[in-house]
């Protein structure tokens, strides 16, 4: 799939990051969340993802609604997300 309609997710500690198109949305989750392990589903804009947590032995599904954080961000949630068509995890 073409760069330009990939997104990515990521965690460093307690706060997610969300990267597409030169921007990076940066927010506050668990401070038990190790690492995100899958994507289960885009939905433009809902993610459901597996999840590590160091309080828990397996993998948990998750759920992340990226339009309330873009739209508390007064970011247009249509525009940024519409050319998303995939998301992979990214750990750099």
């Amino acid at each position: 799939m073409a760069e330009q309609t990939k997104a990515y997710l990521s965690n460093n500690g307690e706060y997610t990051t969300f990267t597409f198109g030169g921007r990076t949305l940066t927010f506050l989750t668990s401070k038990s969340l190790e690492r995100y392990t899958s994507i289960k589903k885009w939905d433009n804009g809902f993610l459901v993802v597996m999840a590590k947590y160091s309080t828990r032995a397996t993998e948990e599904e998750e759920y992340i609604d990226l339009i309330p954080i873009l739209e508390n961000l007064y970011m247009d949630a249509e525009s940024f997300l519409t050319p998303i068509k995939q998301v992979e995890i990214r750990y750099v």
